[in-house]
């Protein structure tokens, strides 16, 4: 190991943080800030990507002080990131020219049903692992060039740029001399080939996207510029889309190996090697990670939408809580959910089900129900969609699981831990270092600046927190989930045309 340290930008959903960790990864320093999130209608959600890098700015700053280093203490820094998001600027100006559209707007839900046409939501299946859905960068793309007035002129000229957050970090980084994604992250734009690594042209032409709008496809580890300002001479030496950080970070190096983040949302990975392997049950096929003239590591993935969001609702919307760590007190305070089973189908169901046309729904209401149930089955929805991913996994994949590794900020929450414990029928693992994502892409910088050596050093370096065991009685467990996936019946085809209309759609 050496004494030099390596940083880590995590442009997240909520907000943006950095943390800075020495060679035997240890966290030395963290600093993190939140961003506005703005919600112009129903369905959509956006993000001012100036205040984003505004906040980037600020959070490493902080660490760099509250660690007492300089940048020129840093031998690299690794970039992770909110995936999907999707923001256009000006390649001479750098000013966006509207809003980031978040990951989970669904504002393009219109579009990706008349791009599916007759041949369904798989139409690019074979080529980008994913469905047609709201969710991707290529939709979102789409309707900036479509909605924004003199966009799509202005991006035929070339005058235009897009990026998901590693990319416009990165850009703005190194003062506009960098244009790049990671294949990871391009994996989620819906554009490019899983297997030449490159924008798919016949793609570009069926969204009407111009290429001159996107940014070079590069590994998840080596060297794309040097920071300028904040960061001024460091090698900037690593991208990953988030969950796939997470993997990594998480030492989810062989195949089988799985992981889930529980976040905003909730992001289940499994490696599956050196070959993609095509869904039939919902999931995503997507790159795991890249590192430097290797070959891409491939992954299955089940996307949930909302998970750690619904803490935030239960707090800000419904006012049942005051603090996100009071939910587990409040369910603690019953002996079960009363009957009640949430399904957050806020924006639709993600994975396996892949339903837009889906809201949320509480069924099972009585009047013994009280404010203790809620707050409990807002807990379980988490467990039961997290077992839907991995009943999904195995039907692919072939592989049983029989461990999870666990991060993310609601791993703090030791009743939701144990209920996934339960529902999986399997341990639930959380590491020493809780912050995976910032943790991979920190290792994965690493790597290339030689503070590890190799993937074996980082394995040496995982170790286990804690670790919750299955103790649910098999009959309980099985009526649970059956009347939760009546639940989830329930709510799939609410959305109407005319909803759309209303939704701005």
């Amino acid at each position: 190991m050496t004494d030099r340290f390596v940083a880590a930008i995590d442009q997240g959903t909520t907000s943006s943080r950095c943390i800075i960790f020495d060679g035997s990864s240890h966290i030395l320093a963290v600093d993190q800030r939140e961003h506005r999130q703005i919600f112009p209608r129903p369905g959509w959600v956006e993000h001012d990507a100036a205040q984003i890098w505004a906040r980037v700015q600020e959070v490493v700053a902080g660490a760099l002080g509250k660690a007492g280093l300089r940048p020129s203490d840093l031998a690299a820094v690794g970039i992770t990131n909110q995936r999907e998001t999707t923001v256009l600027w000006d390649r001479a100006t750098g000013r966006p020219v509207h809003h980031a559209l978040v990951w989970q707007d669904t504002r393009t839900e219109a579009l990706c049903a008349e791009l599916a046409g007759t041949e369904g939501r798989d139409r690019f299946a074979d080529r980008t692992g994913l469905p047609l859905a709201s969710y991707f960068s290529g939709p979102k793309i789409r309707w900036l060039l479509d909605h924004v007035p003199g966009v799509r002129e202005r991006a035929e000229r070339g005058e235009l740029l897009f990026g998901t957050m590693d990319t416009w970090v990165i850009w703005n980084l190194t003062g506009g001399a960098v244009h790049v994604t990671d294949v990871t992250n391009a994996s989620r734009t819906m554009l490019m080939d899983l297997r030449t690594l490159d924008w798919d042209d016949g793609i570009l032409a069926d969204f009407g996207i111009p290429r001159s709008l996107l940014p070079e496809i590069r590994s998840s580890a080596e060297v794309y510029g040097t920071g300028r300002g904040v960061l001024e001479g460091v090698p900037i030496a690593a991208a990953l889309g988030d969950q796939q950080a997470a993997l990594f970070g998480q030492t989810c190096f062989s195949v089988g190996d799985a992981k889930s983040t529980y976040g905003t949302g909730s992001f289940l990975l499994l490696n599956t090697g050196k070959e993609p392997v095509r869904s039939h049950h919902g999931l995503i096929t997507t790159i795991g990670y890249q590192l430097g003239g290797d070959a891409p590591v491939y992954a299955l993935e089940g996307s949930i939408a909302n998970t750690g969001s619904l803490t935030q609702w239960l707090r800000d919307r419904i006012g049942l809580i005051g603090t996100a760590a009071e939910i587990e007190t409040l369910a603690l305070s019953v002996e079960d959910n009363g009957g009640l089973y949430l399904v957050p189908a806020f924006s639709g169901l993600f994975a396996p089900h892949w339903r837009p046309d889906a809201r949320g729904v509480i069924v099972g209401l009585t009047g013994f129900a009280g404010k203790g149930h809620l707050a409990r089955c807002v807990l379980e929805a988490t467990a039961f969609q997290t077992r839907d991913v991995v009943d999904a996994m195995v039907l692919d994949s072939g592989v049983e699981l029989k461990a999870l590794k666990v991060d993310g900020g609601m791993t703090a929450n030791n009743l939701l831990m144990q209920t996934i414990a339960d529902m999986l029928d399997a341990p639930v693992t959380r590491p020493f270092v809780s912050e995976t994502t910032c943790l991979g892409a920190a290792h994965a910088a690493g790597l290339v600046a030689g503070v590890w050596p190799d993937l074996d050093a980082l394995r040496a370096e995982w170790r286990r927190a804690a670790e919750w065991t299955p103790r649910l009685d098999d009959r309980v467990r099985d009526r649970m989930l059956r009347k939760y996936r009546k639940a989830v019946e329930l709510a799939k085809g609410w959305i109407d045309e005319d909803d759309l209309e209303v939704e701005g759609r």
